[in-house]
């Protein structure tokens, strides 16, 4: 049996009477340790894959199991990053990790909760920035936060809900490195949702792709079978790659987009005209500076003069 295992799941939501499908017959089988990343569009229903595997929301078919047993809720077995970073404004780095290991430990001493919370603040290097609340951090450093927060409470599976779309290309590429680094330590299982094929080959053993929404499902599992620890500049002239990078593409615009629906709406656009920005000048008989006008604005008038 599978460590995390996912049968026959679905999930719609209802809104005013409509039904819309999310995810339909999601199949899914992960190993303990293993590292795997979900591939696919903007709202092909990534984000409600992940909640289901967290547990934040119920299937309305299927079952979602971890090692045997049904989640039916959140739990400390499941540790979550998301996009966001969802830290608490008014406490410090230390007090957001520690406020986690609190909530699990309950019958840790002081002591050794304030051991926990510093042993990942380190674990992520954010040491120097131990006392520091999250407006006094960088992007990047608050999503260090959140992955700290997420590992102190010892979940069995560490579930990243594209971490790391909001960052630039800089800081996005350090912070895959220390997650490649943190996995490497830490061995947890981790399911990864993002939208960059090259992260997914980066980071994960196997990839796998989720068509488009809605009522989108799996697609076939690719491995990654690339040599540990990788390094971004020397996979690029791979031949394996290469090879991994051309079938997720080629299903995500394949067969993929065969279940894209085209939806046709009638667009009634303003009447816009712009403006004559030379009909503003002075005459040259008057200082008054008149404003710019459209041609529809001006008028023509006859006047009778005696001379």
């Amino acid at each position: 049996m599978a460590f995390l295992e996912l049968k026959n799941v679905s999930k719609s939501y209802r809104s005013n009477g409509t039904v819309t499908p999310v995810l339909r017959d999601i199949n899914l089988s992960i190993e303990q340790g293993e590292f795997v990343a979900i591939v696919g569009y903007s709202g092909s229903g990534k984000t409600t894959l992940i909640s289901l595997i967290g547990g934040l929301i119920r299937p309305d078919t299927g079952a979602v199991t971890l090692d045997g047993v049904q989640i039916t809720g959140p739990s400390p077995d499941s540790g979550i990053v998301f996009q966001n970073y969802s830290l608490l404004p008014w406490l410090t780095t230390y007090e957001n990790v520690y406020l986690a290991v609190d909530q699990v430990f309950r019958d840790w001493s002081p002591a050794q909760k304030q051991a926990q919370a510093e042993k990942y603040i380190a674990t992520v290097n954010l040491t120097p920035a131990r006392d520091k609340r999250p407006a006094e951090l960088s992007g990047g450093m608050r999503q260090r936060v959140s992955v700290a927060r997420a590992l102190s409470t010892q979940p069995r599976i560490l579930l990243l809900d594209e971490p790391l779309s909001a960052l630039d290309a800089l800081t996005r590429a350090t912070l895959q490195d220390e997650i490649a680094r943190i996995w490497d330590q830490e061995k947890r299982t981790v399911v990864l949702i993002t939208n960059d094929v090259d992260e997914g080959i980066l980071l994960a053993d196997r990839i796998i792709p989720l068509t488009h929404g809605p009522d989108a499902t799996l697609g076939p599992a690719v491995p990654v079978d690339l040599p540990r620890p990788r390094e971004r500049k020397a996979i690029n002239h791979d031949p394996r790659f290469k090879h991994t990078r051309h079938q997720i593409m080629d299903f995500l615009l394949g067969a993929g987009v065969q279940n894209r629906k085209t939806v046709t709406r009638k667009l009634h656009l303003p009447d816009i005209e712009p403006e004559d920005l030379s009909y503003g000048r002075p005459s040259p008989l008057s200082q008054i500076r008149r404003g710019p006008l459209r041609s529809k604005e001006f008028k023509k008038e006859s006047v009778e003069i005696d001379i």
